[in-house]
């Protein structure tokens, strides 16, 4: 065996914090993760990772692996063909997609898992050029009513301080799973552990974080609308309200607080399944709390009532002035701004509103399938799988196969791969540098460009190289164009920069060139050349934020500081904080045009009318249980990892279940069941929990993807059993987590 190398810095790719990691590199071909580590050096991180990211070789080496580009027979079959031919053939037909019925008709979906954001950065050149408009991703399936709440209330996003809090609310979430905080267990643990701060809970399921709180609001499925009005009510009618930041920084203050008044607060608690004295304690707590600190996630946003219910958790935080200090929410300087709310813009066919730029993804079907002259006829699928991870998989498979030209950019053969006429292989994120965009800590906010790590196999290439060849076979990217930065660039990255700049001032349409033309011509060392993009971003953020850059030691002028800041980002293979804020600038960054908080909103205050006063409508005999499909736990993650034989626990994926729902099914501990939906029907092994309510059951997330041998390993896939025309009605958000369903024994 080949002796190990020494530890590199790199970073985890299973969820959103993308924490730190130090690897040792080994095996018989070297190409291998041996160990793994957490980072102390990472600013963010410190040192701190979670049991996820030791199986992350199994993501290097994963049995679906692509390494040649492949086209579609007639008969449905693949071949393989070489490069050249490929961004050709690719290119040609997505012209003619586009010169036929408007290049408004190719869709592109994707453009970043967790962790793989950079192929995001280098997109737009292709999407513009072919005449694009029309994208979603992953976060229209979980962000969109929260962005779209926060837009119209702040015109910003924010995100909290549980580090400096004394009351911790998590709201449809489980940190010590889905993390999404800085070293998520170690802040649960302190919080837990501190008599002074009470950690508080709403979810339907006794998790590992509601066991480690002081107060565990066990929510029924689906009524969290129901159980915030009654919260609301209690902060209204018993003045706990912050009157002072309301004078100073809401307007439109009244209606809000009027029709929480007068909420019934007995129904309400009634409706969620809670004492009335236990509701109670929760507001006043935190009514009065010193610094208030919550976080909404997935187990609401993929439910019902969820726009409403982002409403209602924002008015939990404004209405008791729980903004611009230390332990309380924050708007964070950012390198990348995409959680811009407006609804401004309709989808062409279905009319659904584009929140953050983003099509709703339960009606990607409908624009693809329906008789109408802007329906979507080609789609771009990058670093993502769609057919496994929307709604209604067999609907969705049936809209890929109405389009006209699929293409995927893609490390492994996905489900959706399987449904394209092209599939380009791409680097896995060890194989090229790789970043995330998802930059929300405060004061002190870091990036972390990771280096390569190993050699791409023969036949695969990087995303940012994929789109620099599909630019310039469509005659947008010239030698012509690259000649006057190449120059620039022979003179040193200081006058690199001050050209680059001129033209991107100077010629608004050069902005979405510029990530190709920048990977063209900036030379930048092997294992980080996928991070030249970040030079216009760096010198973005220098003209946009010059004082937190500065406090983070990238002072003079614009162009000084962005080039500073950009070597900072080459050469700090674990990390760099690249702004620094203060508290006393947060309410500053209040986006709305008056800069003041909006209270109410007319439409959701007329949504929280009509729950409150008529109840829940979420019952169906036919379907007596209620399923929550995609849970995660120890060993779920996002489907990246597409060898099964990672999971050391739960391997099969079981259904849970509460032991008095298991009694009366005459169902023991790993029993089968047969589990329907209005969608579809799956048979599936059991876990008994007292975790659970009864009638309510969970599925894991992450699982049912990959082959192994001759057949679908890894459990069953959720998305089996959604149903496209379950979603909300603003944002169009699934309701993944309340999917009503029928349990039988099966023999």
């Amino acid at each position: 065996m080949a002796a190990t190398t020494d530890w590199k810095p790199t970073a985890c790719i299973l969820c959103e914090c993308n924490c730190g990691l130090e690897v040792e590199l080994g095996g018989e071909d070297g190409r291998h993760l041996v160990r793994l580590r957490g980072d102390k050096r990472h600013p963010v991180s410190q040192g701190y990772a979670c049991e996820k990211a030791h199986r992350l070789d199994h993501y290097q080496h994963g049995p679906d692996r692509l390494t040649t580009p492949l086209r579609r027979r007639p008969d449905g079959t693949f071949e393989p063909i070489d490069w050249d031919t490929a961004i050709r053939e690719v290119a040609a037909r997505l012209t003619a997609v586009r010169d036929t019925y408007g290049g408004d008709t190719i869709f592109y979906y994707g453009g970043g898992g967790q962790g793989n954001h950079l192929p995001g950065a280098y997109s737009p050149t292709v999407r513009r050029a072919l005449g694009s408009r029309w994208r979603s991703s992953a976060l229209a399936q979980e962000k969109t009513g929260e962005f779209w709440v926060s837009d119209r209330m702040l015109g910003t996003y924010t995100r909290a301080d549980f580090e400096h809090c004394d009351v911790a609310l998590f709201l449809g979430k489980n940190p010590w799973h889905s993390h999404s905080i800085p070293r998520a267990r170690v802040t649960l643990k302190e919080i837990s552990k501190d008599p002074a701060r009470t950690l508080i809970v709403i979810d339907p399921r006794r998790t590992e974080t509601a066991e480690l709180a002081d107060i565990h609001l066990q929510v029924r499925p689906g009524r969290d609308a129901w159980l915030l009005a009654a919260m609301l009510h209690v902060i209204v009618a018993e003045d706990l309200v912050n009157h002072a930041f309301l004078d100073a920084h809401a307007v439109e203050v009244d209606a809000a607080v009027e029709a929480l008044r007068t909420i019934p607060f007995d129904e309400c608690c009634k409706h969620a399944g809670l004492e009335e004295g236990l509701v109670r304690r929760a507001a006043r707590i935190i009514g009065r709390a010193r610094a208030f600190a919550s976080f909404e996630d997935l187990g609401v946003q993929m439910n019902r009532q969820s726009t409403l219910v982002s409403y209602l958790h924002r008015l939990l935080v404004v209405l008791t002035g729980s903004m611009g200090r230390p332990g309380t929410h924050y708007v964070p300087t950012t390198l990348v701004q995409f959680t811009g709310g407006a609804a401004s813009r309709r989808s062409p066919v279905v009319g659904a509103p584009i929140i953050a730029g983003l099509v709703p993804c339960n009606v990607i079907a409908e624009e693809i399938l329906a008789d109408h002259p802007k329906r979507y006829r080609a789609m771009i699928v990058e670093t993502a799988n769609p057919a496994h991870s929307l709604a209604d998989s067999k609907r969705f498979r049936e809209a890929l196969a109405a389009l006209d030209t699929v293409v995927v950019i893609d490390v492994a053969m996905t489900e959706t791969a399987k449904h394209a006429h092209y599939v380009l292989p791409a680097a896995t994120q060890f194989e090229k540098a790789e970043a995330t965009f998802f930059n929300f800590d405060f004061p002190s906010n870091a990036f972390h460009l990771r280096p390569r790590l190993f050699e791409r196999p023969p036949g695969v290439l990087p995303e940012a190289e994929i789109h620099a060849r599909l630019a310039e076979a469509l005659g947008v990217v010239t030698e012509d164009m690259l000649a006057p930065l190449r120059e620039a660039a022979a003179r040193g990255l200081v006058p690199y920069a001050e050209a680059l700049a001129a033209r991107l001032f100077s010629d608004p349409a050069y902005q979405w060139l510029a990530p190709a033309i920048l990977y063209r011509t900036l030379d930048l060392p092997e294992d980080v050349r996928e991070g030249a993009v970040l030079l216009a971003l760096a010198l973005k953020k220098a003209f946009e934020n010059p004082a937190q850059l500065a406090r983070a030691g990238f002072g003079g002028t614009p162009i000084e500081a962005g080039v500073a800041l950009f070597q900072a980002m080459m050469t700090s293979p674990s990390g760099v904080v690249f702004a620094v804020d203060e508290w006393s600038e947060v309410l500053g960054r209040i986006g709305t045009k008056d800069g003041k908080i909006h209270v109410s909103l007319p439409d959701l205050l007329e949504e929280l009318e009509k729950c409150t006063r008529s109840g829940p409508n979420d019952y169906d005999e036919r379907f007596p249980f209620v399923l929550s499909a995609g849970e995660r736990r120890s060993f779920t993650a996002n489907t990246i990892i597409r060898d099964p034989s990672w999971r050391k626990k739960d391997a099969s994926g079981a259904l849970r279940m509460n032991p008095e729902d298991a009694a009366a099914l005459g169902i023991t501990d790993g029993g089968v069941v047969r589990l329907t939906t209005k969608r579809g029907s799956v048979i599936v092994a059991t876990e008994i929990s007292d975790a659970m309510q009864r009638g309510h059951v969970s599925l894991p997330n992450g699982m049912g993807s990959g082959r192994h041998g001759d057949g679908l390993v890894g459990g069953v896939a959720p998305n089996e059993l959604t149903a496209l025309d379950e979603r909300d009605p603003f944002a169009g958000t699934p309701w993944h987590k309340h999917v009503p369903a029928r349990i039988e024994r099966a023999e």
